[in-house]
């Protein structure tokens, strides 16, 4: 029987599979419609506040990019491991300051237009360029390596993790957020399949916890694992009081 936590996640899984027209309306509808890219601002301040609860929960259960990867270009996708370099702190790291501070230039540039008509359009239009670079780049990372290859570095996905690490600092994901959790370590037989099909490529067998919770930061809570494990060990769940 499937707990709480598990019913939230299939429930938000079977939303994902149908979001990645957002990233086609933004990426290409906003090169016609600049203020489309508003839209991203709203996007990125709900993950931060999600991110803030339960961690990466949006890249594996909402993201449209995510679910462009996954359910469209995933079908073509070559499947071969991520290098090493693109899961590095340094690549990491590196692109996040890139990618932020190219950003943040741009918005500076746009703000001296405020209070004309032009400032919406070109401060939405910042954003519609961002998400067709993730489309684009993203996209053939997908397709020439493995569906979530561009979320290994991904920049949104670096302030998640630094927000996810703020609300565990104050206490407040032992209430909100939801983990992989192993319901008997004891029957566990470390076959290794959940981490076949991790996304992230990541290794819950060998990562579980004294409360038997999956806790590593680079988790999207996509619940992959959980329908690999062949004893139905795994579920979604939040941390046991």
């Amino acid at each position: 029987m499937l707990s709480l936590g598990s019913n939230i996640r299939y429930g938000a899984a079977r939303l994902q599979k149908y979001t990645w027209p957002f990233t086609l309306l933004v990426a290409l509808g906003g090169l016609w419609v600049p203020r489309l890219g508003l839209l991203v601002i709203a996007i990125m301040l709900t993950l931060m506040v999600m991110s803030f609860l339960r961690g990466r929960y949006w890249c594996g259960n909402i993201c449209s990019h995510g679910s462009l990867f996954d359910h469209v270009l995933g079908r073509f996708s070559k499947q071969r491991n991520i290098p090493k370099f693109l899961k590095s702190p340094y690549m990491i790291w590196g692109f996040f300051a890139f990618f932020g501070y190219n950003i943040t230039r741009r918005i500076i540039a746009v703000a001296q237009l405020w209070g004309t008509s032009q400032f919406w359009d070109r401060l939405g239009l910042i954003f519609v360029v961002s998400y067709l670079m993730v489309m684009v780049v993203g996209g053939a990372l997908a397709v020439f390596i493995r569906p979530r290859t561009w979320c290994t570095f991904c920049p949104m996905g670096t302030m998640e993790k630094l927000s996810y690490k703020l609300g565990q600092l104050l206490g407040v994901t032992k209430r909100t957020d939801l983990q992989v959790t192993i319901l008997d370590q004891e029957k566990c037989r470390a076959c290794g399949k959940c981490a076949k099909a991790c996304p992230m490529e990541l290794s819950p067998h060998l990562g579980f916890t004294e409360s038997h919770q999956f806790s590593s930061e680079n988790c999207i809570r996509c619940g992959e694992c959980v329908e690999a494990c062949p004893f139905q060990l795994l579920t979604i769940a939040k941390t046991p009081a």
